[in-house]
């Protein structure tokens, strides 16, 4: 038993090294430090509309998130029951109530640089975590932590991690109850997210 036990935890190691290994750490800290001074930091310290801030963020979230895949996982297990049409107009009104809540809360961060402090490995294969602090004016800095995937040469963002809340478990956490408990379902969630964004 305890040989078998051994071994099965040695194949495990393996496998998690292996997954780990797959992705370049320098190069994966590039991609978030790219997107972190080129976008995220710019944007911030923009004089300009909220309407633009709005369209800028688009533009970053667009390029550097793969909101298709945030969007199966967030939807759980109704990613598989939902249509073509609510998979579609979920991920679209995803993204717009992402663009209007991260441009607000990066506000935070304004005249604040990203420190990065190195990556950490992730059990899921082709991904990879970024760590990064944020000064502040009082207290200690914020962590946030970046979910990095990459697929052929490209990476992209599938999480963003603020001091240890993970955006797409907590989105997950309320939307899976919200479909649960909600008689139109999938199209019942997007109709209340729909809601919140003429809200706002």
């Amino acid at each position: 038993m305890k040989k078998f036990l051994a071994t099965f935890l040695g194949v495990l190691f393996v496998c998690h090294a292996a997954s780990s290994a797959e992705i370049d750490g320098q190069k994966a800290e590039k991609f978030i430090k790219n997107l972190t001074d080129t976008g995220i930091e710019e944007i911030i310290n923009s004089d300009v509309s909220e309407e633009e801030k709005d369209q800028r963020f688009e533009k970053l979230f667009n390029e550097n998130l793969d909101l298709d895949f945030i969007g199966r996982f967030v939807l759980g297990r109704y990613w598989r029951t939902a249509t073509a049409e609510e998979r579609k107009e979920f991920i679209n009104v995803y993204r717009e109530l992402n663009i209007k809540t991260w441009s607000s809360r990066f506000d935070e961060f304004k005249g604040k640089s990203f420190i990065f402090k190195g990556t950490s490995p992730s059990s899921s294969a082709g991904q990879i975590f970024v760590n990064t602090e944020v000064p502040m004016d009082q207290g200690a800095p914020a962590k946030v932590v970046w979910r990095v995937k990459e697929n052929k040469g490209q990476f992209k963002v599938v999480d963003i991690i603020i001091e240890n809340v993970s955006l797409a478990i907590t989105a997950r956490n309320e939307y899976t109850a919200f479909i649960k408990n909600s008689p139109e379902g999938v199209q019942g969630l997007i109709n209340n997210l729909k809601s919140k964004l003429q809200n706002q």
